[in-house]
């Protein structure tokens, strides 16, 4: 392998050294990063200079990337990037938290049939104060997960929704009409078998709002106290923002969220795009 690296954590994650993300990759560096990327489910590409074009012509070397139903947050010229900003027609933080469904742990795209396969995403502003991104292995999870509960959820499938965890977050925006006909609810299975590691992983978080064959309320029990007993400090890592900095995840065996920050004082301007599975695999 070609590719310096430096682990992040002991289990999770890996810094790739001197790369620039802005010129053209040969397949080697492509197939290189694509291993690094399954071994350690998170990478870390620091001191980036990337034009929203050079952003998803990166993102395409994972999949067919998403355009988000929430047209609002749509990057001019390029719908397959997410913008999360904060700062005001007055260059000055305006307060507002731009989706704040960020803040609880969740997978990207769960609410989607093809659901989140990787996430790329580039800060062009970082707070100075907050605004951290915590990452949670599932994979970890899952092998820590009591047994009673293994026997429990390991046939079961879960109910996602973007409407759900939007309605929740969200009430000052709610969905268009439009956006929520275009989302209707789709299920998977709570504990998912990674397709390329063949390793299984625990699948819930923020958009998962009911369980298949158990009565909503039970239903709604399970996935509360699961989405709790899931996250394990020991399994997680945190990314402290930096302008420039580029995270690629997997999804697939991993939920994430922001730590919160200053809306108000704090600007923080994130750009994102999600390859998505080539089929819905489970």
């Amino acid at each position: 392998m070609l590719l310096k690296i430096r682990e992040l954590t002991p289990k999770l994650g890996a810094e790739v050294l001197d790369l620039d993300l802005s010129h053209k990759l040969n397949k080697k560096v492509l197939e290189d990063i694509q291993q690094l990327f399954l071994k350690y489910q998170i990478l870390y590409f620091g001191q980036q200079k990337l034009s929203s074009s050079a952003h998803v012509q990166f993102g395409q070397q994972f999949g067919e990337l998403q355009v988000h139903v929430m047209n609002q947050y749509h990057q001019s010229k390029y719908p397959e990037l997410y913008r999360l900003s904060n700062i005001g027609e007055d260059g000055k933080a305006n307060g507002i938290f731009p989706d704040q469904g960020t803040h609880v742990w969740h997978t990207d795209a769960s609410w989607q049939e093809r659901t989140g396969q990787a996430t790329i995403i580039y800060c062009e502003l970082a707070a100075q104060n907050g605004g951290n991104t915590l990452f949670c292995d599932m994979y970890g999870a899952y092998d820590r997960l009591p047994q009673g509960w293994k026997l429990k959820i390991d046939d079961k499938r879960a109910n996602h929704s973007l409407h759900f965890s939007r309605n929740r977050r969200h009430g000052h925006q709610p969905m268009t009409n439009q956006q929520r006909h275009s989302t209707p609810v789709v299920n998977h299975p709570i504990v998912r078998t990674h397709p390329d590691t063949q390793k299984k992983a625990m699948f819930l978080g923020d958009h998962a709002e009911s369980v298949l064959g158990v009565p909503y309320d039970t239903g709604r029990l399970w996935i509360d106290e699961l989405n709790q007993l899931i996250v394990h400090d020991e399994l997680t890592y945190e990314h402290r923002w930096k302008n420039g900095d580029l995270l690629v995840w997997d999804n697939r065996c991993l939920m994430h969220r922001v730590t919160s920050y200053d809306a108000s004082k704090e600007g923080r301007i994130i750009r994102r795009c999600t390859a998505i599975d080539p089929i819905k695999p489970y």
